[in-house]
C-alpha cells in the first residue's frame, strides 16, 4: 500500500478523498495538511517526507507553490484538483513535471474527462454557434469554473475558433452542472454532465493517484488515465 498525504485535508473535498482512500487496494491515508492544523499538520514542510509516497491536493492556490516544492524536493508524485490557479502556477507545474509525475485536472470526474474527449467530434460541425453554461453551489469562489475553462479550451481546439459565450450561475447546493451548446438556425445539440455528489471527484482523484504513482516524471491528465 502506498502512503498518501492529502492537502486540504479538513475541507469538504479533502475529507471525501480520505474516505475514498479507505476503499483503495493500492493506497492508504497516511497524513493530512490543513491551514488550521488541528488533527492535521499546517504545512507540507511539517510532514515526514520519507513516509509519503504520493500526494493528493484539493487545497487553495495560495499554498500551491509550497506543495509543488515539497513534492519536487522529495520526488513525490502529485495529483491536484485545486482550481483558481494562475498562469505562474501552471508554469511551475510544468517545471515540476520535469522531475516528478504530476496530474492536474480542473475536474476530477471521469465523466467530465470523457466529455472533454467527446468535444473533439465537434470539429465536424465547426460552422455552428457554441456556448458553455455551468452551475455550481453558492460557495464556489472561481467563476467561470476551472472545468468550464477546460471545456472551453478543448472546444476551441476542436472548432478552431474562439468560444465567447460562457455563462456561470451560482446558487444553492449544486455540486456541478456543465453544458456545451452547439446551435444552428435549424437545430441544437447539448452535451451535459451533472455531478450528483462530491464522491465522484474524490474517487476520480484516488483513481488518478493509483495510476500516477507508478509513472515516471511528466505531466499527465485524466485522459491519460482513461487511455482516451
Amino acid at each position: 500500500m502506498k502512503k498518501t498525504a492529502v492537502m486540504g485535508a479538513s475541507g469538504r473535498m479533502g475529507r471525501e478523498v480520505i474516505s475514498q482512500l479507505t476503499a483503495s487496494s493500492l493506497l492508504e491515508f497516511h497524513s493530512g495538511v490543513a491551514q488550521e492544523g488541528g488533527e492535521f499538520v499546517k504545512t507540507p514542510e511539517n510532514l515526514n517526507a520519507s513516509d509519503v509516497e504520493v500526494v493528493i491536493d484539493f487545497s487553495l492556490p495560495e499554498g500551491f507553490e509550497k506543495i509543488l516544492k515539497f513534492c519536487t524536493d522529495h520526488r513525490i508524485p502529485l495529483v491536484s484538483g485545486t482550481t483558481g490557479l494562475s498562469d505562474q502556477h501552471f508554469q511551475s507545474l510544468k517545471e515540476a513535471s520535469q522531475k516528478i509525475p504530476v496530474l492536474w485536472a480542473s475536474n476530477m470526474s471521469i465523466g467530465v474527462a470523457f466529455m472533454s474527449f467527446l468535444l473533439k467530434q465537434y470539429s465536424a460541425i465547426k460552422h455552428f454557434d457554441f456556448g458553455i453554461e455551468e452551475l455550481h453551489h453558492s460557495k464556489k469562489i472561481d467563476s467561470p469554473s476551472g472545468t468550464a475553462l477546460t471545456l472551453k479550451s478543448s472546444l476551441e481546439e476542436a472548432i478552431e475558433k474562439p468560444v465567447d459565450q460562457v455563462v456561470a450561475l451560482r446558487g444553492g447546493g449544486i455540486y456541478g452542472i456543465h453544458k456545451v451548446w452547439a446551435m444552428s438556425p435549424d437545430e441544437s445539440i447539448t452535451l451535459e454532465h451533472t455531478a450528483l455528489n462530491r464522491t465522484v471527484f474524490a474517487s476520480g482523484a484516488v483513481k488518478a493517484a493509483e495510476w500516477l504513482v507508478h509513472k515516471k516524471q511528466g505531466q499527465y491528465s485524466l485522459s491519460d488515465v482513461l487511455e482516451l
